[in-house]
């Protein structure tokens, strides 16, 4: 259950990406799948987030 959980984003945005393109509407599929990418490289390689010392 825990596998279909971690995927779960890349599938609804996947079918997101999918339905736009069957709806004709490829630019907006072009832009959603860039600023899923973007998220995901940005996730990935932000710093990690320190506890503040007063």
């Amino acid at each position: 259950m825990a596998l279909v959980r971690a995927f779960a984003p890349w599938l609804a945005v996947l079918a997101v990406v999918l339905l736009l393109d069957a709806l004709r509407l490829g630019t907006l599929a072009a832009v959603v799948s860039v600023a899923w990418l973007v998220w995901c490289v940005w996730s990935w390689v932000r710093p990690a987030r320190r506890p503040r010392r007063d």
